[in-house]
């Protein structure tokens, strides 16, 4: 597990963050309904090479959960620029998953943020984005945050599995879980579908173009939640370099294949 021993107040949320590692600066941004937990297993392999920073988004993971909190997207770019500032941070080089990806591309388009090379991978980046369920629950979140417990954990684990291709063990399961369950992880996991909208990438998707960085776009070819057709589209936006496809994968390439996000990442930082 990472440690995020750090907290930084942002716009009134405690924002819990990590570090470890030495070299120039990178940083890692998490997609939804994860948190930093979903880097376990890449952030080791970079440590040697880089000072990984990573963080949870606000309303994630071990950041602060409060009801008639914004935790949408158009929160989550201004906390980014916030942490660069805080971390002294000019050109990092940054990866970046599912609605990390969304923040990482908001944050450069709409905030001027600029990176030393991006990996980006199944990214909420294009419309239509937001699946049956995800519509569903933005009408009825008072139900769904008011389930039963075991009902709510069983939903929970049945909506994480169909991330990843592979099954999830047990441990990842329980990792992913444990921050959406109790008094405050349950309506906070119902509150941030709520507010998922796609007019927060829609103000954005018409500025695309070609980033002046490296950027690499990579896609589970096997992504239930976002087709890879989105990953060629959006490498053609934004990078010079067409989209890489990850077989074997899923949404949750961290999962299925995380060697994937590794060797793409090591490859990007010897070519930027």
């Amino acid at each position: 597990m990472l440690d995020l021993p750090n907290t930084s107040i942002i716009e009134g949320n405690a924002v819990r963050w990590g570090t470890c590692g030495d070299g120039p600066p990178l940083v890692a941004i998490h997609g939804t309904p994860f948190s930093s937990q979903v880097w376990r297993k890449i952030v080791p392999q970079l440590c040697d090479l880089r000072t990984v920073y990573y963080f949870d988004l606000v309303g994630y993971g071990q950041s602060e959960m409060r009801d008639g909190q914004d935790v949408s997207l158009a929160v989550q770019n201004r906390v980014l620029s916030a942490l660069f500032k805080e971390w002294g941070l000019q050109r990092p080089d940054v990866v970046a998953h599912d609605f990390g990806g969304a923040t990482a591309l908001r944050a450069y388009y709409l905030d001027g943020l600029r990176y030393g090379s991006l990996t980006i991978f199944d990214a909420v980046a294009l419309a239509p984005w937001g699946s049956p369920f995800v519509q569903h629950v933005r009408r009825h979140e008072a139900v769904f945050s008011g389930m039963p417990a075991y009902m709510h954990r069983a939903l929970l684990a049945a909506y994480l599995q169909t991330a990843a291709h592979d099954p999830l063990s047990d441990e990842a399961v329980e990792i992913y879980s444990a921050p959406w369950l109790g008094p405050i992880g349950q309506p906070a996991f119902y509150r941030q579908i709520a507010q998922m909208d796609q007019r927060h990438t829609d103000e954005v998707q018409g500025l695309y173009e070609k980033m002046d960085c490296p950027v690499t776009v990579l896609w589970g070819e096997k992504d239930d939640w976002l087709p890879h057709a989105q990953g060629n589209a959006l490498a053609a936006l934004i990078s010079d370099r067409p989209c890489v496809p990850v077989e074997g994968a899923g949404h949750l390439v961290q999962e299925d294949r995380p060697e994937a996000i590794v060797a793409a990442v090591l490859k990007q930082l010897g070519s930027a």
